[in-house]
């Protein structure tokens, strides 16, 4: 991202969820980081970690960096009892799946 902006390239840090769908699953679905950079009029994800295309892209937040957009933000301790995610892939936006 810093070579972007030092090129005056419009780039920003994207956390979000990161789906298995249409690839093989090795590890298990988890929360992710990566950026966007605006080329041809468009933002275009590059994601230098998993370094291939994937679909199912969950964003949870958008900033110039990890600072501006933490998974968490607060003072004390913290108890998660549970959280599940499910990703399907849907052919259109009409088709809705839920578990």
């Amino acid at each position: 991202m810093t070579l972007c902006r030092c090129l005056n390239i419009p780039a920003r840090y994207v956390n979000g969820h990161l789906g298995d769908i249409g690839v093989p699953v090795v590890d298990p679905m988890d929360f992710s980081a990566w950026m966007e950079v605006y080329l041809d009029g468009a933002w275009r994800t590059f994601d230098p970690r998993n370094n291939k295309p994937r679909i199912g892209r969950i964003v949870v937040a958008r900033g110039r960096d990890a600072t501006d957009i933490p998974l968490i933000n607060s003072f004390g301790p913290h108890t998660l009892k549970s959280f599940r995610v499910w990703t399907y892939e849907v052919s259109s936006v009409d088709e809705v799946v839920t578990p």
